[in-house]
């Protein structure tokens, strides 16, 4: 069983002011010791996973969707990696957002979320999500706060059809500091295998990183719900993080429960010759 998910301040169930300035993103609540005791725990709990995720994969009643926000370099395609490594490819998608095609623009901006949602039976995560057109457009002014507003009415719409559905929401903000940020991105500056993964609108966005912790307070204190919660992840530490949004899928799909469905009754007792 997953340990209970401790530290109720870091997860937000209602609307409400949110402050992300009083929660240290060095902070490690979910550790079991130092990073390489993290590293074993988690280890352990993958295969908790892989039978979880078989059995939610056989049932075809229920789905997961695990939306991962965060700052750049905050860790989302190292959780997604670290976390479900161990599970068996079939009935789990990792989907990336990234500026929107031109087929994609030509719609509403929950049009390309909609169809990238988990169908029975699968696990999905959105590495970024339908939060990308709030929060980025409203950093560079495209949308103002009448706008703003309304697509986070739509969001909450959205999320409440996708539950209504039988789909389990986990959404998790990766938290990091600004100071990390800044080694992290200079990691991959210095490393010519590492470059590729950043551009100058990674830097730029570091540039506006006040106006971002803003926008993403307003997007968290916006669209938390009792059915939908946000939870914030403390992501200085990378095993700590992998640890924390573990525990959080490993509750979640123990709460679903899902069971292997009977078989057909007719197979009971052959015998194959």
């Amino acid at each position: 069983m997953a340990e209970p998910l401790k530290h109720s301040q870091l997860r937000l169930h209602e609307p409400g002011s949110v402050s992300l300035a009083q929660i240290d993103p060095a902070q490690r609540p979910f550790s079991v010791g130092d990073k390489e005791a993290d590293k074993a725990r988690l280890a352990e709990l993958s295969a908790r996973l892989a039978a979880l995720q078989d059995r939610l994969y056989a049932a075809r009643h229920d789905s997961l969707l695990l939306v991962l926000q965060g700052m750049d370099t905050s860790g989302k395609n190292g959780t997604i990696r670290s976390v479900f490594e161990g599970v068996n490819p079939l009935g789990v998608r990792a989907v990336s957002y990234r500026v929107p095609t031109a087929p994609e623009a030509e719609h509403d901006f929950l049009w390309r979320h909609h169809r990238d949602a988990p169908a029975v039976g699968e696990i999905v995560i959105f590495n970024r999500s339908h939060y990308e057109a709030v929060v980025v457009e409203y950093v560079i002014g495209l949308i103002n706060d009448a706008e703003r507003e309304r697509r986070y009415g739509h969001i909450r719409a959205f999320e409440q059809l996708l539950i209504d559905r039988g789909t389990t929401l986990i959404k998790c903000f990766l938290h990091i500091s600004k100071d990390e940020q800044r080694r992290r991105l200079q990691q991959r500056i210095d490393d010519p295998d590492r470059r590729w993964k950043i551009d100058q609108s990674d830097l730029e966005a570091r540039a506006r990183w006040s106006n971002y912790q803003r926008a993403y307070e307003l997007a968290l204190g916006a669209t938390a719900t009792a059915q939908a919660p946000w939870t914030i992840v403390p992501s200085d530490s990378k095993s700590h993080r992998n640890l924390m949004v573990m525990q959080i899928v490993l509750q979640a799909l123990e709460q679903i429960a899902p069971a292997y469905p009977p078989g057909p009754a007719s197979l009971a007792g052959v015998r194959v010759e």
